[in-house]
């Protein structure tokens, strides 16, 4: 039994060490080291990098795989489905979420104040919060494309959470989101959503603009 979860479980660990930061954008990633660092064997490895590559998380470089990264185009293209996508899962939450789900969303606001001072712990949490809104929404096609989306936005290079003053308003963004949500609008909730996902861009597209007129000595 050991055996046959084992593909899977390297896959995933793979993959939320690709999430949480462990490995960034550009970074090598080595079958014997991964087996090493995980405590599996190196076939399952080797299977997880595999499908790690079939879905554009890795990239062939000579003989070596490294960790995919996004330009502008695709980063773009990303926030764009995203923010549709989310939108649709926000407007069905502002439907069918229970009042348990509810109280848990505003729960997690309160909670990610703490991680004000830790954009990296903010991002995490931030995921938790966007992935209570996707379950929410009762649809899970959607919930699994979203999986999709937010497993390609592990291949941003920084969070938008880092940038100054931008956490304190996304959780002001949440606070305002969950409102709708509880109120059943979900024509508001849909809106808040994009209005959310697009400051966030917003905030990312001058960060990456500030970098290149950093590189560029100006």
């Amino acid at each position: 039994m050991k055996m046959q979860s084992e593909p899977k479980d390297a896959y995933d660990l793979i993959l939320n060490a690709i999430d949480v930061g462990v490995y960034r954008p550009g970074d090598r990633l080595v079958e014997s080291e991964l087996a090493e660092r995980f405590g599996v064997s190196r076939t399952p490895v080797r299977e997880a990098l595999q499908r790690l590559e079939t879905q554009s998380m890795l990239t062939r470089d000579g003989r070596s795989l490294i960790v995919s990264s996004l330009d502008h185009n695709q980063m773009a293209e990303l926030y764009e489905v995203r923010a549709e996508l989310e939108g649709l899962a926000a407007a069905l939450a502002a439907k069918h979420a229970s009042p348990e789900e509810i109280k848990v969303l505003y729960g997690m606001v309160e909670e990610d104040r703490q991680y004000l001072d830790n954009p990296r712990e903010l991002s995490i949490a931030n995921r938790r919060f966007h992935r209570q809104i996707h379950l929410a929404s009762r649809n899970r096609y959607l919930v699994q494309q979203l999986e999709m989306v937010h497993r390609s936005m592990a291949l941003l290079a920084e969070t938008s959470l880092a940038a100054d003053g931008r956490g304190e308003m996304a959780l002001a963004e949440h606070l305002a989101l969950v409102q709708a949500i509880e109120k059943g609008d979900a024509t508001a909730a849909d809106q808040l959503l994009k209005d959310h996902l697009s400051f966030a861009f917003q905030t990312r597209l001058k960060a990456d603009a500030g970098s290149i007129k950093s590189s560029n000595g100006g």
